[in-house]
């Protein structure tokens, strides 16, 4: 008989899924997926099977595709089946095989989840799988979310065999004569998990001949520290992290005070994709230069004074953008200038605008970034004064200072720079008979 109840209490215990929810099955074929369906089947929910041809088998992969759908036909299960040139994604995304076929199918499946209005995807993972996936984080290096293993559910995705081991599956399918294909690139030892299956585990398994159910307690541990974990943060991100419009701002003296420091700063960081080789560098170079950078994949981490700042490492650059008397507008990263004329001599006190002697206007104007050697005469003011000198007064960032437009005119004297200070030589004065208006949008 299947092990209807403890497939049951699985379910409940950690909530996967509701009575009425719509269930796309990832079918290989194999024994746990094969004895996936089966329970599914059994319990009466509303399911489909979804299979992958990774093209990886030759004849062998087309017979899992067959057998697949020969079985769904007759549990009468909506089939849904997708071919890859799996050795190609891999050769242009620069991956392995494996990571190329996990990509793959998780993409292709949350594609069919929406396309057919499935709440969940459901795979045949089991408690062999968390202790290979356990070992294989171990070897390779993980933070504490890597020894949790596999979890039971992650936002659509759930893994209702986690409650048995292989020898359990093995069992339950001689017992009741399921029908099953067998893939032949699992006795491969060309493959990581491979390895550990075949020549790791069971020299474990002769220390231990519980293993399975020992790691399977130990993910549940894990993943408890895990949640404990995740939760101090979230406080102490609240508490220490100053969110504003050009980053995210961290006291110094907060950094210090942390404790265990590294933990801590590693998971601060974590969201903005600093490894912790990199976290480790910030900590040994707090007290280095304002102007130090150091970089994620997406962001960038700036000394500055008593701050460090995260912010965003892709900011588009203005490059020479050019404004005639018809512009209307120009964008530059997330926000705009607008451009309007006006023949009411009127002056607002606004940073984010300028009022400028139209007359004295030389088009096209220029948009462009800060330049070394750039000069201006600030409102006010009657001697020039390098812009860069008036960034280090105004306290500016030091990640700003180079994607800061600078409004340039025709001769080229800077008119305004953008958001902070108009140029003395472009004020308003008696004299002036009609005045442009420019307005800097942020969105």
């Amino acid at each position: 008989m299947l092990p209807l109840k403890p497939f049951q209490d699985f379910i409940n215990q950690h909530e996967l899924f509701a009575r009425d929810d719509k269930i796309l099955l990832a079918i290989s074929g194999g024994k746990d997926s094969v004895l996936m369906l089966h329970l599914f089947k059994a319990i009466g929910v509303n399911i489909g099977v979804a299979h992958c041809n990774f093209n990886l088998r030759g004849d062998e992969a087309q017979r899992d595709e067959n057998f697949v759908k020969m079985l769904s036909a007759s549990l009468d299960v909506p089939f849904y089946l997708t071919h890859f040139d799996t050795k190609k994604y891999a050769a242009e995304n620069k991956i392995s095989t494996q990571m190329a076929a996990r990509d793959l199918r998780y993409q292709w499946f949350e594609e069919i989840r929406i396309k057919y209005s499935y709440d969940l995807v459901a795979s045949a993972h089991h408690q062999n799988d968390t202790v290979e996936t356990m070992l294989i984080n171990l070897t390779r290096g993980t933070g504490i979310s890597g020894l949790h293993g596999i979890l039971p559910k992650r936002q659509h995705l759930i893994r209702p065999l986690l409650f048995l081991n292989r020898n359990e599956i093995d069992e339950i399918i001689d017992k009741n004569h399921l029908d099953f294909v067998e893939d032949s690139s699992n006795q491969s030892t060309h493959y990581t998990r491979n390895k550990i299956r075949l020549g790791v585990i069971p020299k474990l398994k002769e220390i231990n001949p519980d293993l399975e159910k020992t790691f399977t307690e130990n993910a549940v541990r894990f993943a408890e520290v895990e949640a404990f974990l995740n939760t101090e943060v979230e406080k102490l991100a609240t508490k220490i992290l100053q969110k504003k419009d050009d980053g995210i701002y961290i006291a110094m003296n907060e950094i210090v005070k942390l404790n265990p420091q590294r933990l801590l700063f590693f998971e601060l960081l974590k969201p903005y994709g600093f490894t912790e080789s990199v976290v480790q560098e910030i900590l040994s170079h707090l007290n280095s230069l304002s102007g130090t950078h150091f970089f994620s994949s997406t962001h960038q981490a700036i000394i500055n004074r008593d701050y460090l700042v995260i912010a965003e490492k892709n900011v588009d650059s203005i490059f020479n953008q050019f404004i005639h008397p018809s512009t209307q507008n120009i964008l530059f990263g997330k926000d705009e200038i607008a451009l309007s004329f006006s023949s009411e001599i009127k002056f607002e006190v606004d940073h984010y605008k300028a009022f400028v002697n139209a007359d004295k206007l030389i088009f096209p104007l220029i948009v462009r970034n800060w330049q070394n050697g750039d000069k201006f005469i600030p409102l006010g003011m009657r001697q020039p004064k390098k812009v860069s000198d008036y960034f280090i007064d105004e306290k500016v960032p030091i990640h700003l200072k180079a994607t800061t437009p600078i409004l340039i005119n025709g001769n080229g004297d800077i008119v305004w720079i953008v958001g902070m200070r108009q140029d003395n030589r472009y004020k308003l004065t008696a004299a002036t008979k009609k005045v442009a208006i420019f307005e800097l949008k942020k969105k």
